[in-house]
């Protein structure tokens, strides 16, 4: 067994763990961004399925080179100029970090005669740095979200402030499950997924409501950087 799918085997075993823990299914999202094609095939072979990328570059270089049967989440920055090619290659995507992305997406997607299960980022800190949705902006977004008929709408997704500990994580996680809670209170719909977790607070993330976790350097080891 290689390193990379004894790590994967560990990650699954952590996740699982939390997952009983707290009652609820959560799915493990591989993140493969940096990686080439020969070391994700390692963890294909190893049984995952489920791969993040947050470049549409490595998307489009890595996902013709990959088995059909794996499903494709894009997880990074959206550009606009980029979703014509990112929609039919990542059925999913994490980032919809506005309402006027929102739009675009959803227009695009039905020119292309596509569905986008989309999950909205959340920016729970209100960091200048980050992108992101706030609670308010998320609340007076609701009846125009119920109009986009081309984006199925999952839920939130958070990249909480650094902490320097998972515990130091937990109170951000749980301030976006309760919003997601909320939410579905005022919408009246169901909003089944919270994209909240990487390697180092996953587990914490599960304990506090994440239904995926995005789980890349314990798998694949430290980051290549790109030049």
């Amino acid at each position: 067994m290689s390193h990379i799918a004894e790590n994967l085997e560990v990650v699954k075993g952590r996740v699982a763990e939390a997952a009983a823990r707290s009652g609820r299914k959560v799915d493990l999202l591989v993140v493969s961004k940096t990686w080439p094609v020969e070391v994700v095939s390692e963890a294909v072979d190893a049984g995952q399925v489920l791969f993040g990328e947050n470049r549409l570059q490595e998307g489009e270089e890595k996902i013709p080179n990959l088995p059909d049967d794996l499903e494709w989440h894009f997880i990074g920055g959206l550009q606009r100029n980029k979703i014509r090619k990112v929609l039919p290659l990542f059925p999913v995507i994490h980032s919809i970090s506005s309402m006027k992305l929102a739009r675009f997406t959803d227009r695009v997607a039905g020119e292309l005669g596509l569905t986008a299960k989309i999950y909205l980022e959340v920016n729970i800190g209100a960091e200048e740095s980050k992108h992101g949705f706030s609670p308010d902006e998320l609340r007076g977004s609701l009846e125009e979200m119920s109009e986009l008929k081309h984006l199925d709408w999952q839920g939130l997704m958070c990249l909480p402030p650094r902490a320097a500990t998972p515990e130091d994580a937990r109170p951000w996680f749980a301030k976006v499950r309760e919003l997601q809670e909320e939410l579905e209170v005022t919408s009246g719909q169901k909003l089944p997924g919270l994209s909240m977790g990487m390697s180092g607070d996953f587990e914490v993330a599960i304990e506090e409501g994440s239904t995926i976790v995005r789980v890349g350097s314990a798998i694949f080891g430290p980051r290549i950087k790109k030049l």
